[in-house]
């Protein structure tokens, strides 16, 4: 591997580390966002705001984050390669231009609709409730989507610094509506759900204008353009077109937890379920979206910080390997993040399913919401599968890198009808426990196929590096485990007698949950020296300093420099 080679691939693994960081204070604000919101309590008007919520995030994930984002990386990289900057702004351009207008029919369509019904006066509070919230946070499908595509052309372009940091924002305006809530609404459910329904809608705007102020100054800003559509972004569009359908499916699957959840859950007076004849018991109770909601924060806690961080500043990677035919750089680099994957993936849900109830306790158990047994229930399952969620996020962007949507996309659009089958069936023995079980399930399979088409493609993938790794994080998570097991016994006495002393209940949790993560941190780095991972090294490392680039690789340079302005 040539020395620039080299400096290249290891900025972006360093770029990982530096939005790993960024992402750690994104989360924390939305670890103390989702604490103020769910204080509001489990009830049916908070599930419908968490269920309202969840269908801009799934057109989001649709368009900004999903089939566009797969595409257009690799043609913006290709054209940035070949033609230079110039020429990948106007692509960028006419890309944001189709995609507003798109995004801007829809929401117009979806708030007719949502205005239609209502006016029919036929739903229930509840029904009623839910179409009112969508129906206000629908414009934050439009700058979300918007604000995903202008960070993966800075993505592209170096700049990791904004795209991790955007969520920020976010998180600030609904922590700062969720404590107007408390203070100046209390009591006033609806209201309060109403205001921070409008805290998302004005975040998600003021998200918008940071990137696109940060993509006038990097160069890339120019005005949306409908016509002429240049030949990139039918590239874009043949890429994405195919993607839509199988890629709905899979993001569909996603909100149908929800939806699902939504609908079996038993309410005063209307306990059981008639379908087709049939009179079917009702499994879930009033709250069980909010729980969901909380287990799903806290399983993905880990996802964002590490595992999205690292497929972050990858793909970019994999992408310029694609572009030149690097096999080589695209099979080192995917075996050398599936190792880290698994490093910190193996550790982080065995972590998570023994510290569950006393982490939901400690977050979550305050005002309203008291229940921290059916979160933690869940939360368990979900983890069941935590290397594979950290897996998958490296296999998709090593398939998207080459421009192969179809392979990845029939996989996970097959398995996610499966997984909606799963869940059907599975609420019924195992309650909302069963919607874990099922994505852990659909998650590992995915992993597995995905693993499979790539090394039948791409030919060895350094499997023996990977399981020998896997050995060895596995005996170094055996011993966390002990430690945190020891931890948390032995130190649930101390911390209920401080509790009683300074008088609120979560400090007990808050000295379990502490000190068994120390302990166990502690016991899983001492054991990953000892048995010598080299997956240790690698998080250890510092990036060198970039070489100076040669010929048409002048952009790497303003890259690195740049890097952290965002």
């Amino acid at each position: 591997m040539s020395d620039e080679a080299h400096h290249e691939r290891e900025r972006f693994f360093g770029a990982a580390r530096r939005v790993a960081g960024l992402t750690v204070l994104s989360r924390l604000l939305g670890m103390s966002r989702d604490i103020a919101i769910v204080a509001l309590g489990a009830t049916r008007a908070t599930d419908a705001f968490w269920t309202a919520f969840a269908i801009p995030n799934l057109l989001r994930r649709l368009f900004g984050e999903g089939a566009l984002s797969a595409a257009f990386v690799p043609v913006f990289t290709d054209v940035a390669e070949a033609d230079g900057w110039d020429k990948a702004r106007l692509v960028l351009a006419n890309t944001a231009g189709l995609l507003a207008l798109l995004l801007g029919g829809l929401v117009v369509v979806g708030e007719l609709a949502i205005l239609g019904w209502l006016a029919l006066g036929a739903a229930r509070w509840d029904t009623a409730l839910l179409l009112r919230l969508v129906a206000v946070m629908l414009p934050f499908m439009f700058t979300i989507c918007l604000l995903a595509l202008g960070s993966a052309a800075l993505q592209c372009k170096g700049r990791f610094s904004y795209p991790a940091f955007a969520p920020v924002v976010l998180n600030i305006f609904l922590i700062a509506a969720a404590a107007a809530a408390h203070t100046l609404l209390p009591g006033q459910g609806e209201r309060q759900l109403t205001l921070l329904a409008l805290a998302v809608v004005i975040g998600g705007a003021v998200q918008l204008a940071g990137v696109a102020w940060l993509l006038r100054r990097t160069g890339l800003s120019a005005a949306m353009r409908l016509r002429p559509v240049l030949a990139p972004v039918r590239r874009i569009a043949r890429l994405m077109l195919p993607m839509m359908i199988p890629l709905g499916i899979l993001q569909f699957s996603a909100l149908f937890d929800r939806l699902y959840a939504w609908w079996m859950t038993a309410t005063p007076g209307e306990p059981m379920l008639e379908l087709f004849g049939w009179s079917i018991r009702r499994p879930l109770q009033p709250g069980v979206v909010t729980c969901l909601y909380a287990a799903t924060r806290l399983y993905m806690f880990p996802l964002g910080i590490l595992a999205l961080s690292l497929a972050t500043a990858i793909f970019p990677l994999l992408s310029r390997y694609a572009a030149r035919n690097d096999l080589d750089g695209l099979r080192g680099a995917t075996n050398r993040a599936l190792r880290l994957s698994i490093f910190l993936g193996v550790p982080a849900g065995v972590g998570l399913i023994l510290l569950a109830e006393p982490i939901v306790t400690l977050i979550y158990r305050h005002g309203q919401f008291t229940d921290a047994t059916r979160p933690a229930a869940i939360l368990r399952m979900y983890c069941l599968a935590m290397p594979a969620y950290f897996a998958n996020h490296i296999l998709l962007r090593a398939y998207y890198a080459q421009q192969d949507t179809r392979t990845p996309l029939l996989v996970t659009g097959t398995l996610a009808v499966c997984n909606m089958l799963l869940v059907i069936v599975l609420i019924f023995p195992l309650g909302a426990a069963g919607i874990g079980v099922a994505t852990a399930a659909t998650a590992a399979t995915t992993a597995g196929l995905l693993t499979w088409r790539l090394r039948h493609r791409w030919g060895r993938l350094g499997l023996r590096r990977i399981i020998a790794a896997t050995v060895r994080t596995a005996l170094a998570t055996a011993v966390m485990a002990a430690a945190v097991i020891a931890a948390r016994h032995g130190l649930a006495g101390p911390g209920k007698a401080l509790a009683a002393a300074l008088g609120p209940a979560w400090i007990a949790s808050a000295v379990v949950v502490a000190g068994a993560i120390v302990a166990g941190a502690a016991a899983y780095l001492l054991a990953a020296v000892l048995m010598r991972c080299a997956e240790l090294g690698e998080l250890r490392r510092r990036a060198p300093a970039p070489v100076p680039p040669q010929d048409a690789a002048t952009m790497d340079r303003d890259e690195t420099e740049n890097a952290n302005d965002g």
